[in-house]
């Protein structure tokens, strides 16, 4: 090597002294770097590597309940395993099952929290109904005699009236005779005084005034006209009769309203009816007269529930002061209901609450941890309250609740493996203990992965598919996908195999990719799992 370079050095080429002192340099950094550039990049190599072996946990991307110690093979797919995070400072208080979060994961998930606390529960109801006329003061005009309408004064519906206006007029038969009755006794008075006592009586029951009596007394005619006066005041809501009809005694010539006073009445849903009571304050609006609110108290509940629609009456009874409200007006009332059997109780934002058909869970922040870590909580819902709820068990004063991006913190829970809203069971971990039990064995494996089609549709058939394949010995994990209809398996292929997994999934009435199902475990299938088509 020594004598080509020097070779070089004596060339021609090289005989000018600039040359060869940048030769001399060229060749210097290049064998610099041989000899020092290595064992640099091997020490980052190894600086790096140590970073990730002192406390990374690592885990399979495909199966996040493998927890290794050392990086290497997933026991499970072989895969490679990756790191999954670092414990960190106060690691050692985070509970093993909370997802733990990063500051610019959460701050990317817009996660939020509230400190929650006790307070009296109030329900806000919203009530929709319409003004309806006070039935207690509605009269109906009636005619006292039989006869033929010669005049009627009130000519069309709507039209207003005063108690003791004339509102038609009556010729009538039977009327004259009544007269004529009361005329003869005035001549038989020196004989029978009693006669005409008795013939006024008998013109009084006809509702004759004693004014229209003396006029008779008086003038000596008899008059075969009567007129019906008002007995009330209000508006024609129904004209039963038109001039010139023949009525009988008894017989409705009108319906009168008295608008001075109106109903408001709301229909309530059957969820709500307990939180109203008589007496309650209630404002109401209507769409007629925006930007007034209108008040009343509540004077009747009504005991019948209208099977078709599952709502009550809720009636208000409320002045109406310039005939602003008129029957059949659109209103809309809200009503504060206090709670009282609820006082001084949990109160949670409807956002932090996810549902799982008959859980209702919540992730609670752990405190005292330096890395952001959340918890799955299962809690107890009590009545609702609009735009929250309130909490019946499951959670204490002081708690520190996810109020927004809950179902983001749980589809990290479900990618870890780890207790979810679908996950009722957290998958054990695999740590390097176990690993042994785990791993490849003369060319076979015993943990095999394993989907399996089975025929289901609710949740009743999730729990029953799930709970017959976890029977089976050997079986460590069963989720059932109830859109896909896959069932996710993991066994011990030493104790078990899939053709058995699916023989008794089969046998408790659900079709398999390999199995028909027995037919008289399927007939005893409640109706919400009947798959087949008929």
């Amino acid at each position: 090597m020594k004598n080509k370079i020097k070779k070089v050095l004596n060339s021609n080429i090289l005989r000018h002294k600039y040359v060869k002192y940048g030769l001399l340099l060229t060749i210097g950094l290049f064998l610099g770097w041989l000899f020092f550039g290595n064992s640099s990049g091997n020490q980052d190599e190894h600086a790096h590597a140590h970073e990730l072996t002192d406390d990374t946990v690592w885990t399979c991307s495909m199966h996040p309940q493998i927890k290794m110690e050392k990086p290497g093979k997933c026991p499970i797919c072989a895969m490679d395993l990756i790191p999954l995070k670092k414990s960190g400072n106060g690691g050692e208080a985070i509970n093993p099952d909370a997802i733990q979060m990063s500051d610019e994961a959460i701050a990317l998930a817009n996660i939020q929290t509230t400190v929650v606390g006790r307070q009296h529960a109030v329900k806000e109801i919203q009530l929709y109904g319409t003004i309806q006329v006070d039935e207690r003061l509605s009269q109906s005009q009636t005619s006292h005699v039989n006869g033929r309408i010669e005049k009627l004064y009130v000519n069309f519906t709507g039209e207003s009236i005063k108690q003791g206006q004339t509102i038609a007029s009556v010729y009538s038969p039977d009327l004259l005779n009544a007269q004529q009755e009361l005329l003869e006794a005035l001549k038989m008075q020196p004989v029978q005084p009693m006669l005409i006592e008795a013939s006024k009586e008998k013109l009084r029951l006809w509702k004759l005034t004693e004014n229209q009596i003396d006029v008779i007394i008086k003038s000596g005619k008899v008059n075969p006209v009567i007129d019906i006066k008002s007995n009330t005041n209000g508006v024609v809501i129904n004209k039963n009769v038109s001039q010139g009809d023949y009525i009988n005694q008894g017989s409705v010539l009108l319906q009168v309203a008295n608008l001075s006073q109106v109903w408001a009445m709301f229909d309530a849903y059957e969820m709500d009816l307990p939180f109203l009571k008589v007496g309650d304050k209630l404002e109401f609006t209507l769409q007629a007269v925006p930007g007034r609110t209108f008040s009343g108290k509540i004077s009747f509940i009504d005991p019948l529930l209208d099977k078709t629609t599952r709502t009550s009456k809720v009636r208000v009874v409320t002045s109406n002061p310039g005939m602003l409200m008129k029957p059949e007006m659109y209103a809309v009332a809200k009503v504060n209901a206090s709670l009282r059997q609820q006082n001084d109780e949990i109160v949670i934002p409807k956002s932090a609450v996810l549902w799982t058909g008959k859980r209702s869970i919540v992730y609670v922040k752990q405190p005292d941890t330096e890395t952001p870590a959340f918890m799955l909580q299962e809690i107890e819902l009590g009545p609702s309250l609009g735009a929250s709820y309130v909490v019946l068990s499951g959670l204490h004063a002081g708690d520190e609740i996810v109020t927004n991006g809950a179902f983001s913190i749980d589809a990290t829970a479900q990618l870890e493996g780890k207790l979810s809203m679908m996950n009722t069971e957290a998958a054990k971990p695999v740590t390097g203990h176990e690993k042994h039990s785990m791993n490849v064995q003369s060319g076979s494996m015993q943990g095999k992965h394993e989907i399996l089609k089975v025929q289901g549709l609710c949740e009743m058939c999730k729990d029953r598919i799930e709970k017959t394949a976890k029977s089976i010995a050997g079986v460590s994990s069963a989720t059932w996908d109830m859109k896909t209809r896959e069932l996710h398996l993991n066994f011990d292929a030493h104790q078990t195999n899939l053709k058995t997994i699916s023989k008794s999934i089969a046998k408790v009435g659900h079709e398999t990719d390999l199995d028909k199902a027995d037919q008289e475990a399927y007939d005893a299938l409640p109706g919400c799992c009947k798959y087949k088509e008929n």
